[in-house]
């Protein structure tokens, strides 16, 4: 792995402000799978944003529980979060003294990230075999449709808690179905990533 130059990239300069000793190699080992598993680009800088988000903390001198990084950064990141919800998280935070604007602006891309890794790192990434492709795939998938369900029943128990939506108890199922244009066969995304071929193709 080549040095880093402090000046590499930004990824690089918010390191060193930051003080995140050790980030290069953790990068390195997360993205080429030489750990216990692989990590994306964009898990990569959420991980990224959430050190710095942390090292902003300790600075500030404040304290904080397990988990309580993770969930700051969701609140001041993600989609999902209200906009009166992710104000009130910045107004918190400058309340105890962590300068939110400097800290989001120090904030990392992925691709920020992967520029960081092949550039400045000289990082490469092996050619993932067709097994691992497809159980990446439907990790990733899987995510996906959690997350849809999760969201999905949030917002409805919510609409029925202001009396917008009238309904019991309820449950939620997302499923997504893929159908071959060539002879209209439909399958779950779990029996394409199983059969991996279309009846059709046979």
């Amino acid at each position: 792995m080549a040095d880093r130059d402090a000046t590499c990239c930004k990824l690089g300069r918010v390191a060193d402000a930051y003080s995140l000793s050790g980030l290069d190699e953790d990068l390195v080992s997360y993205w080429t799978g030489t750990g216990d598993e692989q990590y994306s680009t964009r898990e990569l800088a959420t991980i990224v944003n959430q050190r710095i988000l942390e090292a902003a903390f300790e600075t500030a001198g404040v304290s904080y529980k397990q988990g309580e990084i993770e969930n700051t950064y969701r609140l001041l990141s993600a989609d999902d979060v209200t906009s009166g919800t992710r104000v009130q998280t910045r107004n918190e935070l400058e309340r105890d003294g962590v300068p939110v604007d400097d800290v989001e602006s120090d904030f990392v891309s992925h691709q920020t990230v992967y520029n960081h890794l092949t550039k400045c790192l000289e990082a490469e990434l092996a050619t993932p075999s067709d097994e691992e492709r497809l159980e990446r795939a439907e990790e990733k998938l899987g995510a996906l449709q959690n997350r849809t369900e999760a969201v999905t029943g949030d917002t409805i128990a919510q609409l029925r808690r202001n009396d917008v939506v009238d309904i019991g108890e309820f449950d939620v199922l997302v499923s997504v179905t893929v159908t071959c244009e060539e002879c209209q066969q439909q399958y779950t995304v779990r029996e394409l990533l199983e059969e991996r071929t279309c009846a059709c193709s046979g």
